[in-house]
């Protein structure tokens, strides 16, 4: 009776080791036939990631194109500092909250003034009895354009069934530029431009001898 005892034993023992081989041997092939696919299903992931979150990568030219070179020999007198809030939209009817876009852009814009010298000629400076009588150029706008550092869009709300209008935020940069220059003219940038010219100029040709300086247009 003990002998079958322990035959019972050593046949379970037996059976047990060979139980645990053949499981660990299926578990090792299945690891193996599996690795393929985690690493393939980990390529898809990181493509998919790389896809919703995609690098953006700026590649300059590097051939630079000359088209033109001017002397230049502008009197800068004036300088704007103005700020401007442009609301812009697109398709705000009954269906505005499906397919609508609505932007709004806080501008900030610098803009210079003054005369160009360059307008000038031998005809523009007359000496009459130590007098000099100075024919200057109208003074003009020479810089309206936006400081993008400081210009953003301060809110943008879209349809549920768009992505917006791509260019909507260039049609409220544009108008931006141009209302800020319209708003500096009717300030009288022009006037203050011209006057700072002249006082400028009169200051200059003093010292340099002459007695009187008088200025036309």
């Amino acid at each position: 009776m003990g002998g079958l005892a322990v035959a019972l034993l050593v046949l379970f023992f037996l059976i047990a080791l060979v139980l645990f081989l053949f499981v660990n041997s299926l578990r090792t092939s299945t690891q193996s036939a599996l690795n393929p696919i985690n690493e393939a299903s980990g390529y898809i992931a990181t493509q998919v990631s790389n896809a919703l979150n995609p690098t953006v990568t700026v590649t300059p030219d590097p051939v630079t194109i000359l088209r033109e070179v001017r002397s230049l020999a502008r009197l800068e007198t004036v300088q704007y500092s103005m700020e401007k809030v442009i609301t812009a939209e697109s398709a705000q009817g009954a269906f505005g909250f499906l397919v609508g876009d609505k932007i709004l852009f806080v501008a900030h814009g610098v803009v210079i003034a003054g005369v160009d010298l360059s307008k000038m000629d031998e005809q523009s400076l007359r000496v009459d009895n130590n007098v000099l009588k100075v024919k200057l150029p109208e003074p003009e706008i020479f810089v309206a354009t936006l400081d993008n550092e400081k210009s953003y869009v301060y809110d943008r709300s879209t349809g549920i069934l768009t992505k917006g209008n791509v260019t909507l935020e260039s049609l409220a940069r544009q108008t931006a530029e141009a209302e800020i220059r319209k708003a500096v003219i009717e300030d009288g940038i022009l006037v203050t431009a011209k006057q700072n010219a002249e006082n400028y100029l009169y200051r200059l040709l003093r010292q340099l001898g002459f007695g009187e300086v008088i200025f036309e247009y």
